[in-house]
């Protein structure tokens, strides 16, 4: 098995007003695939100011007209929309009523619409951040296994795998673990519910500027992982805060030892044989750089993607 191919995120590439221009630079930058950035409509900081974009106001053949530009440019442009992420939180702890109903009734049945549509096999989730309101992780991942049983059935039907990923909290300041932290615990909560579903309707997202931050051992955990792990979210970080950048970007010492366990990452996807697509989560970049770069930041980001893949595939 090797590796299928190099994504990037559509957030900041690619403007609704034109989506061809985006995939066609995206596709000369030598990306072959894209994560959909469904979050990009209604963004998680606007969530948790308890704001609501009302994008999912629109019906389901709406929702179709409005993305069809998009599913037509990508397949114009030889580019595959292989996975997607779904607005996040999907639940606001002490939320109103109103914004938790909307989240559970619209956007998260309209985001498996919107995912079937585009013809892309996987759509990323976030846990809920429950533990510091419930008092443990098992009772946190409770409120969340009720949310994925409640997409699994649409799911097994569209042929949809949801992946859940490794997040962090933030709690007085101090970045600790979030859900699915805990490898063995994921690896056996997928197991049993896509056995009990008779499907792979769940699977896993890692992401490595989270694990950074949490100091996850990256070749345990994705080793452990094995066939599970479906989709990445490739990004670095100084360690401290969840900055979304170019890997390698920074380092530990000024003898230049990267801040990222890049190796282990590189080690545990040939382990398992992975066979999915080096995926970057780096649509901060684009905003950094001056416009006029675009088109070299992307294509050093997809640079870097190759050398993942050769290293991977050697």
């Amino acid at each position: 098995m090797s590796v299928l191919g190099i994504g990037v995120q559509t957030k900041e590439a690619i403007d609704d007003f034109c989506p061809e221009e985006g995939f066609r630079i995206l596709k000369e930058a030598g990306f072959s695939h894209v994560d959909f950035s469904l979050n990009k409509y209604m963004y998680n900081r606007e969530i948790y100011q308890k704001k609501n974009s009302h994008f999912f106001d629109k019906s389901g053949l709406e929702l179709e007209e409005f993305f069809s530009p998009h599913k037509e440019a990508a397949a114009k442009c030889g580019i595959t929309i292989g996975q997607m992420h779904m607005p996040y939180p999907a639940y606001v702890p002490q939320g109103r009523d109103e914004l938790n109903d909307y989240l559970w009734n619209e956007m998260a049945p309209k985001s498996m619409q919107v995912c079937n549509f585009l013809g892309c096999q996987y759509i990323v989730i976030h846990g809920f951040k429950l533990a510091y309101f419930l008092g443990s992780e098992e009772a946190e991942w409770v409120e969340t296994e009720r949310f994925i049983r409640y997409l699994a059935p649409m799911a097994k039907e569209m042929g949809i795998t949801v992946c859940v990923e490794n997040i962090y909290d933030n709690i007085n300041g101090h970045i600790v673990e979030g859900p699915c932290c805990n490898v063995d615990k994921v690896v056996e909560r997928i197991d049993r519910i896509n056995e009990q579903y008779g499907a792979e309707v769940l699977g896993f997202c890692f992401d490595t500027g989270h694990a950074n931050l949490l100091g996850i051992d990256f070749e345990h955990f994705i080793t452990r992982l094995g066939h599970r792990l479906k989709v990445l979210h490739v990004h670095d970080n100084d360690g401290i805060q969840d900055l979304h950048q170019i890997p390698f970007t920074f380092t530990r010492s000024r003898e230049n030892f990267a801040a990222t366990d890049w190796d282990g990452f590189v080690k545990g996807l040939r382990n398992i044989g992975f066979d999915g697509v080096i995926s970057f989560e780096t649509a901060p970049v684009l905003t950094a750089f001056p416009v006029e770069m675009r088109k070299d930041v992307l294509g050093f980001i997809a640079k870097i993607g190759r050398y993942f893949v050769n290293r991977i595939n050697a």
